[in-house]
């Protein structure tokens, strides 16, 4: 397959997941490098796409293409640790655009403060996983909330609404008709 396509949940895109190079990683960081460097080796893609929900933390609901992933769960560590890993988070970086902060956690809290446009759970690792494997990478969010109070609410009625965008993406990038 010259393309892969990961996403998180069926939930989130449930026509797409009877294309052929559709495959569905599971919630969080682990899942989806473990997932990602298992296609990649496994199918040598030439691009490695990442399309689902994310909160809008300075973006608004609808699509957008992300360009740089950082992890948002590095922490502080205890000075001890400090001499051997550090605490800033690395950024993968792809050109100038939007920045997505992954983490293990489901953002609600509005005060929180997020050096990025959008978070998501699965971003940061797949990029990673494509950049050890010399892949390409695209990633496409849809901006289902807030992250804030209502975010949960706001993600279960619009996880299925940006399936429509995914497609139109893809097909326009590609030009394949899945």
């Amino acid at each position: 397959m010259k393309d892969i396509i990961i996403m998180a949940l069926e939930a989130e895109a449930p026509h797409m997941a009877k294309w052929e190079n559709v495959f569905f990683s599971g919630v969080g960081k682990v899942n989806a490098a473990l997932t990602a460097a298992k296609l990649i080796e496994r199918y040598n893609p030439r691009t490695v796409w990442n399309f689902g929900t994310a909160g809008g933390i300075m973006l608004a609901t609808g699509l957008h293409e992300m360009k740089n992933f950082v992890e948002r769960d590095k922490g502080k560590c205890p000075e001890s640790i400090n001499l051997v890993l550090p605490t800033d988070p690395i950024i993968i970086s792809f050109g100038i655009g939007y920045t997505c902060s992954t983490g293990d956690n489901f953002v609600t809290d509005p005060n929180l403060e997020i050096p990025a446009h959008a978070v998501d759970m699965e971003a940061y690792a797949i990029a990673k996983a494509c950049i050890n494997q010399h892949a390409e990478f695209k990633c496409f969010k849809y901006v289902s909330d807030q992250a804030d109070e209502g975010a949960d609410t706001d993600w279960l009625k619009n996880i299925q609404a940006g399936e429509e965008h995914y497609i139109k993406q893809y097909q326009s990038i590609t030009g394949d008709a899945s």
